[in-house]
């Protein structure tokens, strides 16, 4: 039986929502920061051939099986096989943990955009703000609260937050994109991005760019399926894909634009994650004309990017709730927001608190990452292509899909994908995630 959640209203509204949901605080530091080490323009081409040959197949079979079943991921699962329901479970259990930490950084970026408001500058010194015993458990709260109101007026909720917060994303980082661009010495920030630097692309790279494709798409954490539930029978899947897809590699790019130009104009390094958005670019925004404006756009950028992805990741869990144990939407929300943070107040206090408690050699920060990232994420792939692609059969997602007069021209590449190409490539990934694992532990 289908559940009785409110379908899209439009289909703009379900692709800036899907959009939303991909794009998040990896297209902003990390997706241009990989490019730069890892070949510049050669790097995007093997991003954008796994593009083709794993995320949009996967996120085809993911969005189809949605809509075909009308549940959330546990349920999709089990309707199609009775020992799938793990496939769903893994996806639940993903998109909860992977929340529980994700809001932490989500705080951090409401305490940066609510100093450059209020004072117009940043916060004196990252590294004790995130060492404080209180500060980022109240700020995570915040976080989470934010989420959990969005969620509670259901799928309308998530559709009005996207379609307003996602065109006004691309608004604001065109406007960092200008400046950036008209900075003294700005061609070296796109030179590092876009030279195709043959020495530096090697095998590690093709690595580092299917790792990137598999977790910038969101994908195997349940959000596609649970996004796709609601989905209306005269939508084309295979096109929204490719809509997603592009929209989200298009913002990768752009944040690459909008922010190296600016970090190499004032000779300042172009580190990876946490440190280049709450460290570097602060210098950088003291520096320039305007700068504290331009600081306070650019950290509601970045709150959008988390917060439609926070969003996503909650649905997920909310949906499962709701069809598996009948609670209402209020119940759920309520109680798996409560949860969520009280599970990410460990992370939180990682850097602080909790910095010399370590589950392997891992932070609890850091190991929240490792089990998702490098476990739940690739198991449950390899097990989605084994149950939809050899225990069930993709006919069926194809029949799905051509509902309607859809014509899918290429289901049969599409098949091969699914059970061959795509379990091969996070194979691939999981080998090298099992690695730095061993890497770490052994230290």
């Amino acid at each position: 039986m289908k559940h009785t959640h409110n379908q899209w209203t439009s289909k703009l509204g379900f692709i800036l929502a899907t959009a939303g949901a991909a794009i998040g605080l990896g297209n902003l530091w990390k997706f241009p920061y990989l490019m730069g080490r890892n070949g510049g323009f050669t790097f995007l081409i093997a991003y954008l051939i796994f593009i083709c040959i794993l995320g949009v197949p996967v996120m085809i079979m993911e969005m189809s099986l949605g809509r075909r079943t009308g549940h959330n991921p546990v349920q999709a699962y089990a309707d199609i096989h009775p020992k799938a329901k793990i496939v769903g479970g893994f996806g639940v259990l993903t998109a909860f943990l992977i929340l529980s930490y994700y809001s932490v950084i989500g705080g951090w970026i409401l305490k940066y955009f609510f100093s450059y408001l209020t004072t117009f500058n940043a916060p004196a010194d990252f590294n004790a703000f995130i060492a404080s015993p209180a500060e980022p458990v109240i700020w995570h709260f915040l976080f989470m609260l934010l989420t959990a109101v969005i969620c509670l007026f259901g799928i309308k909720g998530i559709e009005k937050a996207s379609k307003f917060m996602m065109p006004t994303l691309f608004v604001i980082l065109l406007i960092i994109i200008i400046r950036g661009v008209t900075l003294p010495n700005a061609g070296e920030g796109l030179a590092f991005i876009f030279s195709p630097a043959g020495k530096t692309f090697n095998l590690g790279s093709i690595n580092a760019a299917l790792g990137q494709v598999f977790y910038s798409l969101s994908l195997c954490m349940g959000i596609t399926i649970t996004y796709g539930s609601y989905l209306n029978k005269q939508e084309n899947i295979p096109k929204s894909c490719v809509s997603v897809a592009a929209l989200d590699t298009v913002m990768a790019l752009c944040a690459g634009i909008a922010i190296f130009p600016a970090v190499f104009s004032f000779g300042l390094e172009p580190g990876e994650g946490p440190a280049l958005i709450f460290g570097t670019l602060p210098k950088v925004f003291s520096e320039i004309g305007g700068g504290a404006i331009f600081a306070l756009l650019f950290f509601l950028l970045v709150f959008f990017a988390a917060i439609t992805s926070a969003m996503a990741l909650l649905e997920v869990v909310i949906s499962f709730t709701m069809d598996n144990w009948h609670w209402s939407r209020k119940k759920s929300v309520i109680t798996l927001a409560v949860l969520i943070f009280l599970i990410g107040i460990p992370s939180a206090l990682s850097f602080g608190t909790l910095k010399d408690f370590t589950i392997l050699n891992y932070s609890f920060f850091d190991f929240m990452g490792m089990i998702t990232d490098n476990i739940l994420l690739p198991v449950g792939g390899l097990l989605m292509c084994y149950f939809v692609g050899w225990k069930w059969h993709p006919k069926y997602l194809v029949e799905e899909i051509e509902q309607n007069g859809v014509m899918f021209k290429l289901q049969k590449l599409w098949i091969i994908c699914i059970r061959f190409i795509t379990p091969i490539l996070i194979v691939v990934v999981s080998v090298s995630g099992f690695i730095s694992i061993y890497q770490t532990i052994v230290k």
